[in-house]
């Protein structure tokens, strides 16, 4: 079939390549320009998805990527696969809207658009059709099908692959389920249908908002278990023992990426909006995840004073600056906001992540160096941040003078965990 995708990013680029891979022939359709040159010339730059693969699927004919708002006509699948961030608090879902409004120029009787990209219940029905309606001069459900499909990317997960994550498929009546599902079917190794686009816009929204709010408990916790004289880390591993009703969060210095600090909020102004009501946990979720690098920061506050150190003039050694392990994205990562009190209250901040470009940590405003024994050692206190597996984690113990190690990897003397 003919597919468009939408959007060429951390979820988009992997699914027009995989269904490149089975045998669809691909438009990667994205505004970026930079982006595409890039794509176009076999240079990946998402984790998941290896430049050898673009090149391949680029090579075979079936995968081509461009800024053309033309290159969509005669498609028989569009994918939207659009960032929706949150500006203030409320959605922006301006780059759902601008897609609708260019693939519903080249929308033909019989074609298929999915929206992949997270937002709150009823989007599709209530925001996309309208615009694909008024654009094509067709009709949704009469002349042209349409479903909601939650991305569920996770970078890095060695174990859940792209195609072997289970997928959620939706539709607007039977006949775009029956099609949706094929689709899918094809690209992926199980598929979950749902009676309609609601219950899986919410069934989404409902995956994060489960982690979000475990992760902001168990790192209220640890804020709680650290003053009371009690690890927090010894407790998780008790816990974790009963073989039902617990599930092992850990604490961190917050979340990150593009789903947890976002996706639940899209429920929470939905609530609000509709039913005129707050959606409590997930405010008061948001607000302890939001407190975690200042109380990070305090940590490093009390730990170099109890060695004799003021914060202000103290070289401080960042360690892991993606917002996950073993991850390159540093989209809305917790380092940024650490880096930033540090600075704001006199320190001299470094940072070392061997998975991030150089380029990209500049947008830290942070100079970039490597974990060396000899930065290392030079630094007043060293925060490991993020764990990653290329951090030699025996060089940090033997030669930081002091270490805040907020994922429990480290021990010694001169080690003090979350």
């Amino acid at each position: 079939m003919q597919i468009v995708v939408a959007g060429q990013g951390y979820v988009g680029l992997p699914l027009a390549v995989r269904a490149a891979e089975v045998g669809h022939h691909v438009i990667g359709y994205d505004v970026d320009a930079h982006r595409i040159r890039a794509v176009a010339a076999g240079q990946s730059y998402v984790e998941d998805v290896a430049s050898s693969r673009l090149r391949a699927v680029l090579d075979s004919g079936n995968y081509s990527a461009t800024t053309e708002a033309a290159a969509p006509a005669g498609f028989d699948i569009a994918v939207i696969t659009v960032p929706t961030p949150l500006r203030d608090g409320v959605p922006d879902l301006t780059y759902i809207e601008t897609c609708a409004r260019t693939l519903g120029e080249h929308l033909r009787p019989g074609a298929t658009v999915v929206l992949e990209s997270t937002t709150y219940p009823g989007c599709t029905e209530e925001l996309l059709l309208p615009i694909l309606e008024k654009a094509s001069g067709l009709r949704a459900g009469e002349d042209f099908l349409a479903g909601f499909s939650p991305e569920r990317i996770a970078p890095g997960n060695k174990r859940w692959s792209f195609d072997g994550t289970p997928k959620v498929v939706s539709g607007i009546d039977a006949r775009s389920l029956e099609v949706i599902k094929g689709f899918y079917d094809g690209i992926f190794q199980t598929t979950v249908p749902v009676s309609g686009p609601k219950v899986a816009e919410l069934a989404k929204l409902l995956e994060n908002t489960f982690r979000l709010v475990n992760i902001s408990m168990i790192n209220e916790m640890a804020m709680l278990a650290a003053p009371l004289g009690v690890n927090v880390w010894e407790a998780i591993d008790a816990a974790a023992t009963k073989p039902f009703g617990f599930t092992r969060f850990t604490p961190g210095p917050g979340v990150g990426g593009h789903c947890l600090p976002v996706d639940p909020l899209f429920l929470s102004w939905k609530v609000e909006q509709e039913l005129g009501v707050a959606f409590r946990f997930v405010d008061l979720a948001d607000d302890v995840n939001r407190h975690m690098p200042g109380y990070v920061v305090q940590r490093v506050v009390d730990g170099l004073d109890k060695r004799g150190l003021p914060v202000k003039g103290s070289r401080i050694l960042l360690l892991g600056l993606t917002y996950k392990y073993n991850a390159t994205d540093l989209r809305n990562s917790p380092s940024a906001r650490v880096a930033e009190l540090l600075i704001g209250l006199g320190a001299e901040v470094r940072g070392a992540d061997p998975n991030v470009q150089e380029s990209d940590t500049s947008k830290l405003n942070v100079p970039r160096v490597d974990a060396s024994p000899q930065e290392v050692a030079a630094a007043d206190a060293v925060v490991l941040l993020m764990d990653h597996t290329r951090f030699d984690l025996a060089v940090i113990e033997k030669n930081a003078p002091y270490v805040l190690d907020c994922r429990n990897r480290l021990s010694g003397a001169n080690v003090e965990t979350l």
